[in-house]
């Protein structure tokens, strides 16, 4: 297996080296030595990056990554994988109705903001809320 230092690294993942030694620490890749002061890798760690990069963009958290990646193999869990997905299913639901809402401020026909009843409906809606902001039907 071919080795590469951690700037070949770095610079083929896009991965930035800081974020290489990062990794290692948490248990996400491992080096395999070192060639002077810089640490070596196996060049399948490019293919662990490109992973870890995935999950995070799934919004898999770096916790959530090194039990999928433990010991040196992927266990992706079919239902960790569900739940996930019905997690993203929320967060779009929520994301979508904060969206609806705020265009519908922006269009609103108040002279101002402090004037639109449907402005100061989502006002009194986020102060009454503890946890973050979910618009109600308005």
């Amino acid at each position: 297996m071919k080795t590469l230092g951690i700037g070949e690294v770095a610079r083929r993942s896009g991965v930035a080296a800081s974020t290489l030694r990062y990794y290692e620490e948490k248990g996400l890749i491992r080096s395999v030595g070192r060639r002077g002061l810089s640490r070596v890798f196996d060049d399948d760690v490019l293919d662990r990056l490109a992973l870890i990069t995935l999950a995070q963009s799934l919004t898999f958290s770096l916790e959530d990554i090194a039990q999928m990646i433990a010991q040196g193999h992927t266990a992706l869990d079919r239902q960790r994988l569900s739940a996930k997905a019905d997690e993203l299913d929320r967060t779009i639901q929520r994301l979508s109705l904060a969206r609806d809402e705020l265009r519908r401020a922006a269009v609103c026909p108040a002279a101002s903001h402090v004037e639109c009843a449907s402005f100061q409906r989502l006002l009194k809606e986020a102060a009454r809320k503890e946890t973050p902001y979910t618009p109600s039907a308005f």
